[in-house]
């Protein structure tokens, strides 16, 4: 079975292979038997702690164009950076990106901190990008910045019309939503909704159904607590403020998730699936109800015995996973053994 060093994210590629991000900086493609080719041309990375290279996802017309999308941190005055870039993937002997172009960068720099870092595009053709906190807290809630936000952009990583707060004096044009803490999972469901997961702080790690303009609350509430003591003030005490639909205490850690949409697995078809990198497997939520006003509830985890970083669902429906770690596996699961 092939690993990786410090695996971070994968997407599949119209014929079936797979590009695998290693947050040290390393690009992979990667066939579904094993085989990986190192992709050539990738941006400079700054690695350190939780920030690197992180998601890659491909454009909607990559079967044409070649074009995918980067997350990554990037130096800049002051710490880093959450960067995000298009290039062309080329193959040939070497794979390689070209015409690698940075369409958006984050406001302000940092040092250190969880970065968020997740990409996901909607079937109307804009670009989400959530950004986390970099553990600052503060700026969640500052309209001047774009730490701990969820951003909309165009393709080309301009700002389209209709943004929330493009009116608002002083705020960043691209904000959709604010009051987030690690935003690791990004989702637009089959309805065209959007779906996001967090970490909480000692406790509280969210799923949010998000909408434009909404505040998410943190740090002025939440489910959980100050590391190492300390009470936050839960959402119930702010009702103008947005609360989960579901929230773990103890935490589950997510890392990013998909909507499964295939019928391999029987009975998830529509169902949430998050790689849990505490709870060391994937856990299924269920949403239900009202569009703008549903419930969700978790229906079931799967035990994997390992920190799980990245889930995804291939073209067959099955469904793939990449541990955490120095040695992370890619790992296809069996429907029969995983249900």
């Amino acid at each position: 079975m092939v690993t990786f060093s410090n695996p971070w994210a994968m997407t599949f590629l119209p014929d079936g292979r797979l590009l695998v991000t290693e947050k040290p900086g390393r690009l992979f493609l990667v066939t579904t038997a094993g085989v990986k080719t190192q992709v050539a041309g990738v941006p400079a990375v700054v690695s350190s702690g939780q920030i690197g290279l992180h998601d890659v996802i491909i454009a909607p017309d990559h079967a044409s164009s070649g074009r995918i999308y980067l997350s990554y941190m990037e130096a800049a005055s002051g710490g880093e950076r959450l960067a995000v870039a298009r290039a062309t993937l080329g193959g040939g002997g070497v794979p390689t990106l070209s015409n690698l172009q940075v369409i958006w960068r984050g406001t302000p720099a940092t040092t250190g901190g969880h970065p968020g870092a997740r990409l996901a595009i909607s079937p109307d053709g804009f670009l989400f990008v959530s950004s986390g906190d970099r553990q600052q807290g503060a700026p969640a809630q500052d309209l001047s910045g774009t730490l701990g936000k969820v951003l909309r952009l165009n393709l080309d990583g301009t700002v389209p019309a209709g943004n929330p707060f493009a009116g608002t004096p002083g705020a960043r044009p691209e904000i959709w939503s604010l009051g987030h803490r690690n935003p690791y999972g990004l989702v637009l469901a089959s309805d065209g909704r959007l779906f996001e997961s967090e970490h909480g702080p000692e406790g509280g790690d969210e799923f949010n159904l998000i909408a434009a303009g909404r505040n998410y609350g943190w740090p002025l509430v939440s489910e959980g607590n100050n590391y190492g003591g300390g009470a936050i003030p839960r959402h119930s005490t702010r009702p103008d403020l947005a609360a989960p639909l579901v929230s773990w205490t103890p935490v589950i850690a997510p890392g990013n998730m998909i909507q499964y949409r295939g019928t391999l697995f029987t009975g998830w078809t529509g169902d949430f699936v998050l790689a849990g990198l505490a709870s060391q497997g994937l856990v299924r939520v269920r949403v239900s109800g009202a569009t703008a006003a549903p419930t969700a509830t978790e229906v079931a985890r799967i035990p994997l015995q390992a920190r799980i970083r990245e889930v995804e669902e291939g073209p067959d429906g099955a469904i793939w996973v990449l541990e955490d770690g120095g040695s992370g596996r890619l790992i296809r699961l069996d429907p029969a053994a995983t249900l």
